[in-house]
């Protein structure tokens, strides 16, 4: 067997063109899955029964359904029910966020719960409101403990974006494999994108571990 790696260099272009989509599309779900979790923790905070039920049922739905469904289903069944089309990158987009907004809101509210009742309890007694106690004494405190897990779930999310690549979204792994048909060159290409994804994703992983000794829950 002979081996051609100049189809990297010569396909270079479109490696960087997938990690450019790649990186886009990780901040841009992130973007929308760091509000959307907050907004889903407090649904599932609420004293109210109802909305609480519908902010529970929301994380146990996109945690339990496998991510590539979502992809599929944003992108064949969603255009046929709203009567639009969507370009794949918005699906695939929608489909990440409303994954990551599940996990987000699963740990913003593990740090929420975190904090002992006794600061709930000093801000009451203080003369505070319930929203001016969670505003200004938990939220605080629960930000730096959630900060570990939202990373950990920045770099599982930076990976799952290579999901997309079966609705045809010019991410590093479409267009990887993109070139391996045009090219033939299974084992070039498929070791280049273990490569590109290794490189982008271990910086991560390692901020992370970082992250987990800065910031982990001392108590």
């Amino acid at each position: 067997m002979t081996y051609d790696w100049s189809v990297l260099w010569q396909y270079r272009g479109a490696f960087l063109s997938g990690v450019g989509t790649t990186i886009l599309l990780s901040v841009l779900t992130m973007a929308i899955a760091l509000p959307g979790g907050v907004l889903i923790m407090l649904l599932r905070r609420s004293q109210v029964a109802p909305v609480a039920f519908l902010g529970t049922a929301y994380v146990e739905f996109f945690r339990n359904v496998p991510a590539i469904l979502l992809v599929y289903w944003t992108f064949y069944v969603l255009p046929i029910v709203a009567a639009v089309d969507i370009p794949p990158f918005t699906t695939g987009l929608l489909a990440l966020a409303l994954s990551v907004t599940a996990y987000n809101a699963e740990a913003f509210r593990a740090g929420v719960s975190s904090i002992r009742q006794g600061q709930w309890n000093a801000g009451l007694a203080l003369g505070m409101t319930r929203s001016q106690t969670f505003l200004k004494i938990i939220l605080p405190q629960a930000v730096s403990r959630v900060v570990p897990a939202i990373a950990n779930n920045w770099v599982s999310l930076f990976k799952n974006t290579s999901l997309v690549s079966v609705i045809a979204v010019g991410d590093l792994a479409y267009n990887a494999m993109q070139v391996r048909s045009q090219t033939y060159r299974i084992l070039e290409v498929l070791t280049a994108l273990a490569v590109i994804y290794w490189a982008l994703g271990f910086p991560q992983a390692k901020f992370v571990d970082w992250l987990q000794k800065r910031y982990g829950v001392k108590e």
